[in-house]
């Protein structure tokens, strides 16, 4: 098990540890010298690194997803942890766990797999049930969707992270289905497990979580499209119509044209899907980024380009201040009056001091 984590690194902390290159970049200081900026991380999170001196000894020994042992501090930046790098070495794959530097799913892959096909299996219409059996009877499918991440980092990103999210969906599906009586549970399960499968074939995952040249070039909603149409194939008289829906349902989960969607919902089903999947990748991303951001001081995280706002740390927000002994300010003293026969006084204040001594 490595040591130091990311999730383990506070401010002021001399580091020395093995992390994976996310991403490295050169740029210039205002010398015109080079310095690196990179993103290192391990399962537990990432971290923004900056190597500013002795910068030549070590720019060519290393690309992203290399692996480096790093000495370094961590300092606040923004109000987030930043690495200082003071030297840096590769390390050879074969003296890692690669466990230790992807993300995964804190659930049983194989459990939640099974968990997903069990729900295959309680389905009623046939030909929806027939789909989705001959999609996961393909193992390399099987295999990869109980395996990929949900996405490269706005929601579940991490291994395992498409089967959590798509059984997180199965919940909410549930639940809206029974609120809502037109609804047809069936449909709106194959939708719920069908518009993310393209991200088996769109991202990758061997070291860091990126994309593929497929995912690049024409998108998981393309390739799951591709997906389900051979699938479909592969069941006898699979009536057009009800692939037609289940398509759309893919097309139009992103729900907006200007997200990615070709089409936008336009029957029930294909907008309760969109609605909850939209719900359950926005609980996580803002569930994620909080978590992230706890290293960070303060009740408010940085900003999240996804979610477009800053979020509210609510359990610090909601704690009770620090315990501190009050400093108990001095009594204040009364103001004495001036004397009446001081040497300012006027003939009236002196002529009034001298009635109020004969009583008169």
């Amino acid at each position: 098990m490595k040591t130091p984590n990311v999730s383990e690194l506070t401010p002021n902390q001399l580091v020395t540890g093995v992390f994976l290159v996310q991403h490295k970049e050169t740029r210039q200081k205002k010398t015109g010298e080079p310095y690196l900026s990179m993103t290192l991380a391990d399962r537990t999170g990432d971290v923004d690194a900056k190597m500013w001196d002795n910068v030549a000894d070590v720019i060519d020994t290393f690309e992203r997803d290399s692996f480096v042992r790093i000495k370094g501090m961590v300092q606040l930046f923004q109000n987030r942890p930043q690495l200082t790098i003071y030297r840096m070495q590769t390390v050879a794959e074969k003296e890692i766990d690669i466990a230790d530097f992807l993300p995964a799913s804190k659930r049983d892959r194989d459990e939640m797999f099974a968990e997903l096909k069990s729900g295959i299996a309680a389905m009623t219409n046939p030909h929806l049930k027939a789909l989705l059996e001959a999609l996961f009877a393909d193992e390399a499918v099987a295999l990869a969707y109980r395996t990929a991440p949900a996405a490269k980092s706005i929601h579940h990103g991490w291994i395992g992270g498409l089967v959590e999210h798509v059984l997180s969906v199965c919940q909410l599906a549930k639940v809206t289905a029974a609120h809502y009586p037109d609804i047809d549970f069936d449909l709106l399960l194959t939708g719920v497990i069908l518009h993310d499968i393209g991200k088996v074939y769109e991202l990758t995952y061997a070291r860091s979580l990126g994309y593929s040249n497929a995912g690049q070039l024409i998108g998981h909603i393309t390739i799951g499209i591709r997906m389900v149409e051979e699938a479909a194939r592969k069941v006898p008289g699979f009536p057009p119509q009800l692939l037609d829906l289940v398509e759309h349902m893919i097309l139009s989960h992103h729900g907006q044209l200007d997200f990615g969607s070709p089409k936008v919902p336009m029957f029930l089903e294909a907008m309760l899907l969109h609605l909850i999947d939209n719900m359950d990748s926005k609980m996580e991303a803002m569930r994620a980024h909080i978590a992230k951001d706890q290293q960070a001081t303060g009740v408010w995280t940085g900003y999240s380009a996804p979610l477009e706002r800053i979020i509210l740390k609510k359990k610090q927000y909601l704690a009770p201040p620090a315990e501190s002994v009050a400093a108990v300010p001095p009594e204040p003293q009364k103001e004495s009056a001036p004397p009446v026969s001081s040497p300012t006084a006027s003939p009236f204040a002196t002529k009034l001091q001298g009635a109020l001594k004969s009583g008169s």
